[in-house]
């Protein structure tokens, strides 16, 4: 444990519990904060146990104390608008909507002195330099075990211990090169550590768009604070991930493997992918060939020299570890094996996430390291020990009980009823080498703001530190280095981060001013420059065309649903019923049905529409907007800032759809309408123009495209026709002829050239053929066929790709076809006939081009090939 050091938070006098007469003596712009601040533990970060100020924050809290309590509640809403812009969310899992919440930060920081941070730092250096010298021993000559430093058995019976990871490490460098430390302070204000990550080290992304966030709305706070940045220590990360390719020195591909984005952390690997300018990929992206892994691109396979692992170990390689893991690489061990690829953090690791390890560690540390451990975690033995199990037993209703042979979950006796309570010690009686007993620690406090311009409340927190390997400009080991900072988040010593109502930023304290330091630095290596986006995975390219036909298909429900309210609303006005409803009904996969008299009608057609807000409807938009949601998180690293902020927006706006009345639905599908609109214009606008952008505009203009051929053939053929008007006037009174004009948003353009009269031929011009209109089919084909010949393309044949093929058949078809022919659709039998048959001559090869790009693109087919050789009887 590390201790606080005597005299550095010295200050001015502040009322605590037992203490009242200080209250004299504080500066008056510190009173508001602290005038109920009443401290229940033996120990708070903000006030010592005399009642006096720690001087740390006399300078944070004058500097919030300056802003007035509208300017600071304005400041507290602008961090909770950017990070719900940005879409910080955090939860256990990404498919439950219920335990995915916003971050809610304290705008009140969590402040470390220089001279604190000092003995902390080294403190988690030397667990660095601990862990990485005990996973080597356990995966290569085994000393701890051999000298019964560490009991053989427990360790074994941990999942954490992988076999077939044996003599894995320590070949070249660290075999560490990421870690993340949890930490709290007890009663007496000493550092604990109260749990290691390993397998996936997660929440430098949290931390760092938390200390964005609160330099963007308190920007004269942050300016004026000397404190430590944490951007050096992400640039050095990019580094020493370089560092670690076992065959490119030069640029080498570095990819983020994660589980995907129905992950809970999805938010935070999509966000530091982007930040560190590496791949994001999944498991089904890669694949190893001569033991090297390769990443599935639309250009072919392309090397992968570096892995950062974001999945846990077992999962990683179904090959030899778990079977059914569908989010590992086949072979990934064997190429590790065989010097192909670098891991940070390689599989095995969650071995030393074992709390038998906790117990061992000071011996470990003596023996490994020749030095006492600096930072130890709450008092802890292993039960399998004649003197652990009587301690265990001796306080057994007081003590924390985990087991070495299962995973992390804690049981705790004073929480158990009393049959389980009964049932755990008998357990641990029958089979104490099983069982790792613990103290709980009692944790010292930290200020919290309860709520904006509100005095400030203690409560107990956790702080996640990080640590990584250094390497020198020459990809030689330099030792390892802490992130200056963190996250920090309320709860009980060892709450899981997910379960937190409050985070903070970490404050480190800096004796000078710190330079900016760039995402971006500049290489000194010759460079080829590339611009056909050939190295995106065919995963992202699918999802990319997915989130097109989504959005697409999202927002022509959307429209359709606006004008079927408005011509409800208007029967409701009118006690009319309007014609056309009953083919918006059926345009939106609604049933109609004979309801009379005209008002229950009403009410009929009014729950058949309320029914497309909520999830229960199949082509419900909540159900739309979900898979639409689902695409975008998937390929949230290929978005830009802009467009993800929109995105947000949108998934926000989704979300309180199924509450929606009808009036209050018709504004919401206005306000998707036009989020949407603004989410592909960005995309549109800051994409580069390469491979991805074209699969998005190619999903997008399917789906129109279908949707309009739809619209056609219910308003000109299969809806009942009104009787002409003398003299060969356009038909009056068909309310379904502007529908298909209000739902392309194409009424302002037919007004503009035709006044207010409807003539089936200018629709069909329109709406077919005028290849200047992005709403008529001809210029969606010309759009499609431009795109697709931008596509690639297999390099030995001379012939054309089957989409290419299926355009040139549909843009044929529109071409040849007579207009003037077409233009009595309305009026007579033969010419509706004609009609419907170029309609399916264009909605024939539509419906085939989507499964020939994805044959083409995205069935990631390949040649079957022999694992073993094959011996003659």
């Amino acid at each position: 444990m590390v201790r606080q050091e005597a005299g550095l938070d010295a200050g001015r006098m502040c009322p605590s519990k037992g203490s009242k007469a200080a209250m004299a003596e504080i500066d008056t712009l510190t009173r508001p904060w602290l005038g109920d601040y009443e401290t229940e533990s033996g120990f708070d970060l903000l006030v010592t146990s005399r009642g006096s100020l720690r001087r740390r924050w006399q300078p944070l809290l004058t500097a919030l104390e300056r802003l007035d309590p509208d300017t600071l509640a304005q400041r507290v809403e602008e961090i909770q608008r950017l990070l719900h812009e940005n879409g910080v969310t955090y939860g256990r899992s990404a498919d439950d909507p219920e335990s995915l919440r916003q971050w809610r930060l304290d705008p009140l920081p969590l402040v470390i002195t220089p001279t604190e941070w000092q003995g902390l730092e080294g403190a988690l250096l030397q667990r660095m330099r601990l862990l990485d010298a005990l996973l080597a021993d356990i995966y290569g000559p085994r000393r701890m075990l051999e000298e019964g430093v560490l009991p053989a058995d427990a360790l074994f019976a941990n999942p954490g211990f992988l076999l077939a990871c044996d003599r894995l490490y320590g070949k070249r460098g660290p075999a560490l090169s990421l870690l993340a430390v949890d930490l709290s302070r007890d009663s007496e204000g000493r550092w604990c550590v109260l749990a290691d990550h390993l397998q996936t080290p997660t929440g430098m992304g949290f931390a760092l768009e938390n200390r964005i966030a609160m330099a963007r709305a308190f920007p004269g706070v942050y300016r004026n604070a000397p404190l430590r940045r944490l951007a050096g220590f992400l640039e050095r990360q990019h580094h020493a991930l370089g560092a670690l390719s076992p065959l490119t020195l030069d640029q080498p591909r570095i990819a983020l493997l994660a589980p995907g984005s129905a992950h809970a952390s999805h938010f935070e690997h999509a966000y530091l992918a982007n930040y560190l300018n590496l791949a994001l990929v999944e498991g089904s992206d890669l694949v190893v060939r001569d033991a090297r892994v390769w990443m599935r691109t639309l250009g072919g396979l392309e090397p992968v020299d570096v892995l950062l692992k974001q999945i846990g170990d077992a999962w990683s390689d179904p090959l030899e570890l778990e079977a059914d893991s569908l989010i590992g690489v086949p072979g990934l061990l064997a190429a590790i094996r065989g010097g192909g690829v670098g891991v940070a953090n390689p599989p095995g690791v969650g071995v030393l996430e074992n709390p038998l390890i906790a117990a061992y560690l000071p011996r470990l540390c003596e023996r490994l390291l020749g030095e006492p451990l600096a930072m130890a975690g709450p008092e802890s033995h292993w039960c399998g020990e004649t003197a652990g199990l009587a301690w265990a037993l001796a306080d057994f209703e007081r003590l924390r009980f985990q087991r070495v042979d299962a995973g992390h979950a804690i049981s705790e006796p004073k929480t158990l009823s009393p049959a389980a309570r009964a049932a755990l010690r008998e357990a641990l009686v029958a089979n104490p080498e099983r069982y790792v007993a613990s103290r709980p620690l009692e944790g010292a406090t930290a200020p919290f703001m309860t709520h904006v311009g509100g005095s400030l409340t203690p409560a107990t927190f956790n702080l996640r530190c990080f640590v990584q390997a250094r390497y020198d400009d020459h990809r030689h080991p330099a030792g390892f280095e802490a992130m200056p900072g963190g996250v920090a988040w309320q709860g009980l010593p060892g709450a899981e981060m997910a379960t937190s109502q409050c985070v903070k930023d970490v404050w480190v304290s800096a004796t000078s001013p710190q330079p900016h330091v760039s995402r971006l630095r500049r290489a000194s290596q010759p460079f080829v420059v590339t611009r056909d986006g050939a190295d995106l995975p065919s995963r992202v390219a699918e999802s990319l065309f997915w989130l097109g036909r989504y959005g697409e298909r999202l927002d022509g429900h959307a429209r359709l649903l606006r004008e079927a309210i408005y011509r409800l609303m208007e029967q409701d006005q009118e006690s009319l019923a309007d014609p056309a409803l009953d083919d918006l009904l059926r345009l939106l996969g609604l049933e109609r049905g004979l309801v009379d008299p005209v008002q229950s009608r009403f009410q009929h057609d009014r729950e058949q529409l309320l029914s497309l807000f909520k999830e229960s409807h199949p082509e419900a938009l909540p159900n739309l907007l979900a898979r639409l949601v689902a695409n975008g998180r998937a390929v949230r690293d290929h978005l830009g800032d802009d467009a993800w902020r929109v995105f947000n927006q949108l998934h926000q706006e989704g979300v309180r759809l199924p509450q929606a009345g009808i009036h209050e639905g018709r504004r919401a599908v206005e306000a998707l309408i036009t989020q949407s609109a603004a989410f592909f214009g960005f995309c549109n606008e800051t994409m580069p123009h390469h491979y991805g952008w074209r699969f998005l505009d190619i999903g997008r203009f399917i789906e129109r495209a279908m949707l309009t051929l739809r619209l056609l053939r219910v308003a000109l053929i299969e809806a009942p026709q009104a009787a002409p008007e003398a003299d060969g006037a356009p038909l009056a009174g068909d309310g379904l002829w502007e529908v298909v004009l209000a739902t392309t948003d194409n009424a302002s353009a037919y007004r503009r050239r035709y006044r207010s009269e409807l003539y089936p031929a200018a629709i069909l011009d329109l709406l077919l053929f005028d290849e200047g209109n992005p709403r008529s089919i001809g210029y969606m084909f010309k759009r499609l066929e431009r795109q697709i010949a931008h596509l690639p393309q297999p390099q030995d044949t001379p012939y054309r790709s089957d989409e290419a093929r299926l355009l040139i058949r549909a843009r044929a078809a529109l071409h040849l076809a007579d207009l003037d022919a077409l233009a009595e659709s309305a009026l007579l039998p033969q010419a509706r006939q004609a009609l419907s048959t170029l309609l399916d001559a264009l909605a024939e090869p539509l419906a085939a081009l989507s499964q020939a790009i994805e044959h083409s693109h995205f069935s990631h087919a390949e040649a079957p090939r022999q694992l073993i050789p094959m011996q003659a009887p």
